[in-house]
């Protein structure tokens, strides 16, 4: 899909949290007792995120979705969560099986649609649009396509994209070297002159390759190992990349810098080899290497990163995958609005 100038979307404020604790590849592979393989440098991941006992996918959300507004109001001096018309928050670790965790997290950011009514019943019931998301790591960015095509489509002024996750990993599995945890919030609009990123175009493809599951009751999930490269995520990626600069007609070269989903540090390192782009394009969204994989928050706080870091006017294509399978493309374009937004944060946090 392809946004028109007629109706414009675009992001206009993020956030995100990342737990402090760590854990380093080497102590990991001390425990295994495998030091001699070196695994975790053949993944590229040095250390990855832990969770605390009292953080999960709800907390992060919370945690997120706050920066994110309270970014929004610094930026404009207004609260919009009166007409923040939808939430989708996408995970593969909800904390229950059958209740939301938007529910819980629109509720903390007062976004819920009783939010504005007093204690004697006076007010208004605003409206919201509430959904969890689960397509393995891609569930994230699932949520910020919803989010733009709700915009564009009028159906609110504003919306919230959540991708949250604290990863699962069966001890001595290969996935202990990778799973963390972390999540980003993006709130989208469609005021040009609040947009930090033009939202250009979006696609998605999806197969049926189970390359990775987890059943009903089961703690830990399942994956095919060498399985999920080439037929999971390699393909997966490449198709996405092609359909929406075909779309688009945009060519690679076009682009300045590119967000792929990070299951580890070698495997967007290998896609960026296949596609002929610099390494340099990508470094910018590498958390991966001191967080880990976090998931359906993996992408989206590659995307952070980038935007933290890159110039007004730059292009980025954003390729997520999740397991199952499937993947979630946009391009996107900074404006100056974006170097602007980040020098009043950081000013005012000094």
């Amino acid at each position: 899909m392809i946004f028109n100038n007629k109706s414009p979307v675009g992001i206009i404020s993020y956030g995100s949290k990342i737990p402090k604790n760590r854990i380093s590849g080497e102590q990991i592979a001390k425990n295994q007792g495998k030091e001699k393989q070196k695994i975790y440098q053949s993944l590229g991941v040095y250390s990855k995120s832990v969770p605390s006992k009292d953080e999960d996918t709800i907390t992060i959300s919370v945690a997120a979705g706050f920066q994110a507004l309270d970014r929004l109001k610094k930026l404009s001096n207004k609260d919009i969560r009166s007409q923040l018309g939808s939430l989708f928050i996408g995970s593969e670790s909800h904390p229950y099986a059958v209740k939301p965790t938007g529910t819980v997290v629109a509720q903390a950011l007062g976004i819920s649609s009783d939010s504005y009514i007093n204690s004697q019943g006076e007010g208004f019931y605003k409206s919201l649009a509430l959904a969890d998301l689960q397509f393995a790591c891609k569930a994230g960015t699932q949520a910020l396509q919803i989010s733009s095509i709700y915009v564009n489509s009028d159906f609110t002024n504003y919306a919230m994209a959540i991708g949250a996750d604290t990863a699962q990993a069966k001890r001595g599995d290969v996935l202990e070297y990778t799973a963390g945890a972390g999540g980003a919030a993006f709130i989208v609009g469609k005021n040009e002159s609040q947009f930090l990123a033009k939202i250009i175009a979006t696609t998605s493809v999806a197969t049926d390759t189970p390359d990775f599951w987890r059943r009903p009751k089961e703690d830990h999930p399942e994956h095919a190992g060498r399985f999920t490269a080439n037929p999971g995520y390699f393909r997966h990626i490449l198709m996405v990349v092609n359909q929406i600069l075909n779309e688009t007609k945009i060519k690679i070269e076009e682009i300045d810098y590119f967000v792929f989903h990070t299951p580890n540090a070698k495997f967007p390192m290998t896609i960026a080899k296949k596609l002929g782009i610099d390494k340099r394009k990508i470094e910018p969204s590498l958390l991966v290497k001191n967080i880990g994989n976090t998931y359906a928050g993996a992408s989206m706080l590659g995307l952070v990163s980038t935007l933290d870091l890159i110039e007004e006017n730059k292009k980025i294509l954003i390729a997520s995958y999740g397991s199952g399978s499937g993947s979630d493309a946009f391009i996107i374009e900074t404006t100056d609005k974006l170097i602007s937004a980040r020098k009043k944060w950081n000013n005012e946090k000094n």
